[in-house]
């Protein structure tokens, strides 16, 4: 089993969205069940659950896991594919958030397009080096800092803009043979504290997110305005 799983397709992120199938996901996530025994899980008739493990099935989502008899029945064991699933932007391609249609670093719906087109990228690359049996090569870095002000939090970006600036002009090398173009991408937003997580707590942090892209190839990052509460 696979820790996430990128959804690309739209019939099947239709598929896993139904409330019912996202039930029966979680269920094969924690082990394999047959339809009797998520039936008394959900509190659903056998028959129904085992139209919706075939919908899942015949999306890639779960998968025959083994075969047991249990008195003059063969019952199929199912399990989840993967323990978590992302849906990619790719399954709404045709309204799928364009980073490139407008560039504000200071917005947070520029941030969640680059998150998007993120989620879409890396998902695809990790379809294709499935495919061709090889291991992708990514890095990411996380972690919290507690600003004491608003000026310094600014500064921070600065410095944060200009040290990323001089690390892309110090290694880009545009012109060597085999090489291979990275995306780099920078996010700084406010915390989402556990019992503010809906959209009400996220209303107070519109102004106070900030952003900054890795400019590609040899681009200098621009100046990055001050941010204000």
């Amino acid at each position: 089993m696979l820790d996430v799983t990128v959804i690309e397709d739209p019939a099947a992120a239709a598929a896993s969205l139904d409330p019912i199938r996202g039930r029966l996901l979680a269920e094969l996530a924690a082990g394999p069940a047959s339809a009797a025994m998520l039936a008394g899980r959900v509190g659903l008739p056998r028959q129904k659950v085992n139209y919706h493990l075939k919908a899942l099935e015949r999306h890639g989502l779960v998968e025959l896991a083994g075969e047991r008899r249990k008195g003059n029945v063969t019952e199929r064991l199912m399990r989840a594919t993967a323990a978590s699933y992302v849906i990619s932007p790719l399954a709404l391609a045709a309204v799928q958030p364009d980073p490139d249609r407008f560039r504000d670093q200071l917005s947070a719906r520029w941030l969640l397009a680059l998150g998007a087109r993120l989620v879409r990228d890396v998902g695809t690359l990790i379809t294709g080096a499935t495919k061709a049996r090889k291991r992708l090569a990514t890095y990411a870095l996380d972690g919290e800092v507690r600003f004491a002000s608003a000026a310094d939090r600014a500064a921070f970006i600065q410095e944060l803009t200009a040290g990323v600036g001089a690390l892309i002009r110090k290694y880009d090398s545009p012109d060597a043979e085999g090489g291979r173009d990275h995306r780099i991408v920078v996010a700084v937003h406010p915390t989402v504290k556990p019992e503010t997580s809906g959209a009400a707590g996220a209303v107070d942090a519109v102004d106070a997110s900030g952003t900054s892209e890795g400019p590609k190839a040899s681009e200098a990052p621009p100046a990055v305005p001050e941010l204000t509460d």
